[in-house]
């Protein structure tokens, strides 16, 4: 396991909620296991989901991202697939409801060695709540 520094950005449009931007940087733990890489760091005040902590399963072709923990509630867990759609599931305060992923673009770079980008493009649909396109760009750093 490897100590790493994450700077996540994100990019939230729709036509509900309009646009919204975040950026920060975390600790993160970068580990192998099986062939595949995975990314573990906490989510903070300033993304909103305080205690709860995000793991990222890299593949070749596919990222899942699994949320769990105090601050998550009952959990979430989506995959992203280059031109697939995917349904997952997001809690809310009012209970975990259905989101449709359909992923425009996928590109990763990261390396076990700590180092690379993960860029994904997808738009997003809560159960016909909120709908909208949303870009995650994650830049991975030695500590």
């Amino acid at each position: 396991m490897k100590d790493v520094l994450v700077k996540i950005k994100s990019r939230q449009v729709s036509r509900e909620a309009g646009e919204d931007e975040m950026e920060f940087i975390t600790e993160a733990k970068l580990y192998r296991r099986n062939n595949t890489t995975y990314l573990l760091y906490e989510e903070s005040e300033f993304s909103g989901i305080p205690g709860c902590k995000t793991r990222l399963r890299l593949r070749e072709g596919d990222v899942q991202m699994k949320r769990f923990g105090d601050g998550a509630g009952a959990g979430s867990e989506i995959v992203f697939e280059k031109g697939k759609r995917n349904v997952g599931f997001y809690d809310t305060p009012f209970g975990p409801i259905e989101i449709e992923i359909l992923t425009n673009e996928l590109n990763n770079t990261v390396s076990e060695e700590g180092s690379g980008e993960l860029n994904i493009d997808y738009e997003v649909s809560l159960k016909g709540l909120l709908e909208g396109r949303n870009h995650i760009n994650i830049t991975v750093m030695q500590q």
